[in-house]
């Protein structure tokens, strides 16, 4: 995992593939992020996708996600933190930072939607 590899040549990588309709979304969610992210941008894969996790987030959360049109959509979001999570392994002294980092900013999406 460089900075510079980008995350659809990461993914292309993983084996095995995930179920065509489900790597096709994921693909999809990350190439949304990437188009957004600026060409100087440094960030690890990790971290990549977990942006991509975020706004992919952000986009469902408004619009609920309690009915099945939702489930390829939650799925592709839990594929791609861990995805984010397998990214970072061969960095094992980085994962218990990573984990802090993703929690705390899967949490704060829900702030909005607090009852």
């Amino acid at each position: 995992m460089t900075h510079s590899q980008s995350v659809a040549a990461w993914l292309a990588t993983r084996t095995p593939a995930p179920p065509r309709h489900l790597g096709q979304r994921v693909e999809a969610l990350c190439a949304q992020r990437a188009v957004r992210r600026a060409a100087s941008d440094d960030a690890t894969i990790a971290e990549q996708l977990l942006d991509a996790t975020e706004d992919a987030m952000r986009a469902l959360l408004p619009h609920g996600c309690l009915t099945r049109e939702s489930a390829l959509e939650l799925l592709a979001v839990d594929a791609i933190v861990t995805y984010a999570f397998e990214a970072s392994a061969d960095q094992p002294e980085q994962i218990e930072q990573l984990a802090g980092a993703a929690l705390a900013r899967i949490a704060a999406l829900t702030e909005p939607y607090d009852a």
